[in-house]
């Protein structure tokens, strides 16, 4: 498989008007940005804890409306040696919280020529129906290997067992969805999780690490390869995190510590300059990041075509 130049499918359907998959090269390891689609939430979910003047005032510098706006949804395919690893699953389908949108990483995959049965592994940045949910769509389980390992922090696991939604703020119905979401996905890939403490290396060159915060068992995933080197921080970062790293998302079960995690990667991404890719930055969400007085400032790549 050749992510660079994957071939599309013959089909009676026009192309997509928008792109919705980015390849890049880190050192010998392929990565591949595929785009599930986009959710449109309240705008108030950037920043619960900030005053709404700022917020809005941060919405219209963006040139953002103020009610609601897009969230981009993305995922990662990864090539390391002869193992190729899916870095989360997308929303898959959820028809009572109308996010008809989203849910669209499994047929992008296989217009990108990627087969299923290729996956070898599948890493979760944490639980969150829009991380896990394209594996609970129906007929995708069985296309799947039977070997496929599924790597998740074992503080995330434990975490749905009994989660605490008392301090998040999210729209209606949405805790429920994710309770429901998480708890099938343990029911049906539970035998093939492989739970790991504070870090783990999946692939040469490719190693997922513990952040807690957003979840307790948030992870990020770093593929390093010839120098050259990426992260993939899950929902760490947001858009608005790098002009207001400390305003909590909605979807934070421990906000503070969410923050906090949040300041710390940033520096730690401007100190070494190499890529960022996250979940829920504007697609292909791929650039650097550099400080900005006391906050930072978000730097994205030039497209390479």
């Amino acid at each position: 498989m050749n992510l660079h130049n994957a071939p599309s499918p013959v089909t009676s359907k026009p192309e997509e008007l928008v792109p919705s998959r980015y390849a890049l090269r880190i050192g010998e390891i392929d990565v591949l940005v595929v785009s599930d689609g986009v959710l449109p939430l309240p705008t108030t979910m950037l920043a619960h804890n900030a005053a709404p003047a700022d917020r809005a005032a941060w919405l219209n510098g963006m040139f953002l409306p103020p009610d609601a706006f897009d969230w981009a949804l993305n995922a990662v395919m990864v090539r390391s040696g002869d193992k190729t690893i899916l870095i989360d699953a997308g929303l898959g389908s959820d028809p009572d919280l109308h996010l008809p949108r989203a849910g669209q990483l499994i047929k992008r995959l296989e217009a990108a020529g990627i087969d299923l049965a290729s996956v070898t592994d599948l890493v979760l940045t944490h639980m969150h129906m829009d991380h896990v949910g394209g594996l609970l769509v129906d007929g995708v389980k069985e296309r799947l290997r039977k070997d496929l390992r599924i790597h998740v922090a074992a503080a995330e696991v434990k975490f749905w067992e009994a989660p605490d939604f008392s301090r998040v703020s999210m729209p209606p119905g949405f805790p429920d969805a994710l309770r429901a979401a998480a708890k099938q996905f343990v029911k049906e890939y539970g035998a093939q999780l492989r739970q790991f403490d504070e870090e783990h290396e999946v692939a040469p060159g490719v190693v997922v690490r513990r952040t807690g915060g957003h979840t307790p068992g948030h992870s990020v995933v770093r593929v390093a390869s010839g120098g050259d080197a990426l992260t993939f921080a899950g929902d760490a970062v947001f858009a608005v995190g790098f002009d207001q790293p400390e305003w909590h998302n909605g979807f934070e079960h421990d906000p503070e510590e969410a923050a906090r995690v949040r300041i710390r990667l940033l520096r730690e991404l401007a100190n070494t300059g190499e890529l960022l890719v996250a979940t829920h930055m504007p697609f292909p969400s791929v650039g650097h990041v550099a400080v900005a007085g006391d906050a930072f400032r978000w730097v994205p790549v030039f497209w390479d075509y």
